[in-house]
């Protein structure tokens, strides 16, 4: 059984987590529940601040990735740990600015940015917009009014890194970014340098998500860095900034063994150096997006348990009170999770059981996973649910989105109220033709 984080099983048996019972949580919040770890965020985010920048000659920017679980409590833990955000839309924009985080930290992606985006970014005046295509750069141009706005430029060096093919982002055939192999890449580089409005500082490339592997990352750098010297070649920039992205794998079951945060940091940082030496290239400033590895593992969904139907030599259904409205990554990404039977988690797990939702559709979040015994109304917490769960909520079938609690020292605190069913029709409208 995987304990993750603060995680134990109490003097009663019970699953425990921040020193806090899940049954507990259950009662007095109700379920389904997400449940944030955050001794536990706070540990992977000393560890990102510490060990990149402890060995690398230059500046880094550890840039927490706000796509994968952003609220306000979220930014305000994310100031106070020291790292920067990554923020992809005008909405996540908002939650920043509406949390007090400085937009000065603040980094701007997006493939399709709005005029909108763009010009609450320049109002604020976040660090860098993070440049997407050719267009883009026009679109700054046109909305500057005057500023010279300091960006990244997004290449993509054609790598395929080895993870789900949906959550792969750096090969030639992908919306990300301008390619390198086609050339694009380059063209941009010219057009950035050649508009009074952009401050070109450097590059930005990420390769894709829940990546185990680092080769790819150190394969990504060499990329990196032979583009870097044919663009000083042939235009005469010298990139300062390099940003590699995020895309470090959790555990989601038991068998996965993810690389830790040293590992990366060590990896990523030779490997600019070890290049810029070869080059001859002025060491650039480093940013890393970490975001599921910050939140992943700090996260559990917790169910109550509801309908138990055994098909005779087939399998056993166990149904819960949520399902692909609060969690869609099974039906997305084929995601796989382990459980554990909150109310009986010092019993052994003698049962095999597949976790179905409560939605009109297949609506499987777990299959054939080994359990505790299960009856009705019993307890189950689904691990490492802290990143793109809560994100990725929606409200089909009618169905409210859960309640988000943070959890510490034996605390815990409603950081996103439960939705309600008036909540969910409260923008609904009649036409009076209907009335």
């Amino acid at each position: 059984m995987m304990l993750l984080g603060t995680q134990r099983v109490n003097e009663k048996g019970e699953l425990e987590v921040g020193g806090v019972s899940t049954v507990a949580l259950a009662q007095q919040f109700g379920t389904p529940l997400y449940v944030m770890d955050e001794a536990h965020m706070r540990s992977v985010c000393r560890q990102y601040r510490e060990t990149f920048g402890a060995k690398y000659p230059g500046d880094v920017d550890v840039i927490y990735a706000g796509k994968a679980f952003l609220t306000l409590a979220m930014c305000k833990l994310v100031e106070s740990e020291g790292l920067c955000l990554d923020v992809s839309t005008g909405g996540e924009l908002h939650t920043g600015l509406a949390a007090g985080f400085p937009p000065e930290r603040m980094y701007l992606h997006g493939n399709n940015k709005s005029d909108d985006e763009i010009r609450r970014a320049l109002e604020v005046g976040v660090c860098r917009i993070i440049v997407d295509s050719l267009s883009e750069i026009d679109q700054i141009e046109r909305l500057a009014e005057g500023r010279r706005v300091p960006v990244l430029l997004r290449v993509t060096p054609g790598i395929k890194a080895k993870t789900h093919e949906y959550i792969q982002t750096a090969q030639l055939d992908v919306k990300f970014g301008l390619g390198i192999l086609s050339g694009q890449a380059l063209a941009g580089v010219r057009k950035a340098l050649a508009s009074p409005a952009i401050d070109l500082k450097g590059f930005h490339c990420h390769i894709g998500s829940q990546l185990f592997g680092l080769d790819s990352y150190r394969e990504a750098v060499r990329v990196m860095f032979d583009f870097m010297s044919s663009v000083l070649e042939s235009t005469g920039f010298a990139a300062g900034e390099l940003n590699m992205g995020g895309g470090l794998g959790i555990r989601y079951v038991s068998d996965d063994v993810a690389p830790d945060v040293a590992a990366l940091a060590s990896v990523i940082e030779e490997a600019v150096v070890t290049q810029a030496k070869r080059a001859g290239f002025p060491i650039p400033k480093l940013m890393v997006e970490p975001g599921r590895s910050i939140v992943g593992e700090a996260g559990l969904t917790l169910y109550t348990a509801g309908v138990v139907k055994e098909i005779p030599g087939i399998r056993t259904y166990v149904s819960v009170d949520g399902g692909m409205s609060d969690n869609p990554r099974p039906a997305l990404y084929q995601a796989e999770y382990e459980i554990i039977v909150a109310n009986k988690a010092s019993l052994p797990r003698t049962e095999t059981v597949t976790i179905a939702g409560k939605h009109c559709e297949t609506d499987v979040l777990i299959s054939d996973t080994p359990s505790q015994p299960i009856d009705p109304g019993d307890v189950i917490a689904v691990q490492s649910t802290g990143a793109y769960n809560y994100a990725m909520a929606s409200n089909y079938n009618r169905v409210p989105r859960p309640a988000v609690v943070f959890v510490l020292d034996g605390a815990a605190d409603i950081v996103v109220e439960r939705e309600t069913l008036d909540d969910m029709v409260a923008h609904d409208r009649i036409p009076d033709r209907l009335r």
